[in-house]
């Protein structure tokens, strides 16, 4: 293992951009403020209204436990980079090593970055007894950062969270300094690796669990400081102290077909909850979501949430186009089709919902297997705040052979 280890330190990120580079502001370190959705690209979270009773709800610490224990543990896996359009330029092994120390209050989560070192200039390969592993501290979390900081989505039953992690000094580190090796050293851009914005105006984090084994996803949007999509970061890990191989993206799979397993009609249930791991559960409702294409090749999405609560029903309709591995609806929301059954969403120009006062969504979206899926939706306000997660469990519809009989 590499004798050096790195403690990251994170750059602030409530200090705002220049006005001539972003209109959006940085994310502030006060607590999270909520308000209603009132754009069409936020849909899935349509209905749910801010009560400020219950904005300063006692902290959980079941649910910071919850939250630990969810966490805890080694992981094996592997560190993947996406462009926006879903080409994987990067590929490295990882290891992440996550523990947790004291009790009640004062509990707090500690975790271990490993990267697998690429071989330097004067390595033999043959002659390596085992490959060398950079070290690298993430800050710890505990019941002030999760709650100031973190802005944490958390849902304990259904093994899923979102947060804004302190990533830009991750970010920083690990595709700087940890990707790159020794051998690129002087070198501006490494081969197949692209360097993200020093201040990138969002760095997002969704989470979803795997329902057949102990493996997760973590899923990061990186926005640049305009608020463009500039990267799409996979953690694929596996939870276990004895793990023989890295689970990883297979990217053998033809553009066209990536959107394939996604067409159909998809029935679930959605949960929302506002931003903080003792967050309440905003609203639920029951969903059905239908993606086809039609003869020139066009997308048509529609989504029908009925809430559980208030019986009110929500109907969104958008039309698109897929180019390869991105689909971009009407309204300037795009989808970034990638390789594992998974797609990530985003509008594709922030600062164009931000003019115009309207909130926005990151979505991430896992089907693990052929016709069940996970969805999780970060929602933020205008000023670039989380203000609430929602998340889906959807499965497909078979379509019923028509018969005779229906056409009497």
């Amino acid at each position: 293992m590499a004798s050096t280890c790195y403690f990251l330190s994170f750059p602030s990120l409530s200090k705002p951009l220049p006005p001539s580079l972003l209109p959006l502001k940085f994310f502030t370190a006060r607590p999270c403020k909520t308000q209603s959705t009132n754009s069409s690209s936020s849909a899935t979270t349509a209905g749910v209204q801010d009560d400020p009773k219950t904005n300063s709800l006692p902290m959980s610490i079941d649910n910071l436990h919850r939250f630990f224990d969810l966490n805890v543990g080694k992981w094996h896996g592997s560190f993947h980079q996406f462009d926006a359009n879903g080409k994987l330029m990067q590929k490295v092994s990882t290891r992440l090593s996550v523990s947790s120390y004291g009790d009640d209050e004062l509990i707090s989560l500690i975790q271990t970055l490993y990267i697998k070192q690429r071989p330097t200039s004067t390595s033999i390969s043959e002659y390596d007894e085992e490959p060398e592993w950079a070290e690298y501290k993430i800050k710890e979390t505990n019941m002030f950062t999760v709650d100031k900081y973190q802005q944490i989505g958390f849902f304990p039953n259904e093994r899923a969270f979102a947060l804004r992690y302190q990533t830009a000094g991750m970010l920083e580190t690990v595709l700087r300094q940890g990707v790159l090796g020794e051998d690129d050293t002087g070198e501006e851009t490494p081969r197949n690796l692209k360097l993200p914005s020093r201040l990138p105006s969002i760095v997002c984090e969704n989470c979803l669990y795997s329902q057949e084994k102990d493996r997760r996803a973590r899923a990061f949007h990186i926005m640049d400081p305009k608020g463009i999509l500039e990267m799409l970061l996979i953690f694929l890990e596996d939870r276990g102290d004895r793990v023989l191989s890295h689970p990883s993206l297979e990217n053998n799979i033809d553009s066209v077909n990536r959107i394939l397993p996604f067409l159909g009609q998809w029935k679930g249930h959605s949960i929302t909850k506002r931003s903080g791991v003792y967050g309440s559960t905003i609203a639920e409702a029951d969903t059905v979501a239908l993606l086809e294409m039609d003869d020139k090749g066009q997308l048509i999405q529609v989504i029908t949430s009925t809430s559980d609560q208030h019986d009110v029903k929500t109907n969104v309709h958008w039309t698109g186009n897929a180019a390869d591995n991105l689909v971009t609806f009407d309204g300037g929301y795009q989808i970034t089709l990638l390789p594992g059954g998974m797609y990530m969403g985003c509008p594709s120009d922030i600062a164009k919902s931000v003019a115009v006062s309207k909130s926005f969504h990151l979505e991430f979206c896992w089907l693990e297997s052929p016709g069940k899926r996970q969805r999780l939706v970060r929602t933020y306000d205008v000023e670039g705040l989380a203000v609430s997660s929602t998340y889906f469990s959807e499965t497909k519809l078979i379509a019923q052979r028509k018969t005779s009989c229906d056409f009497l």
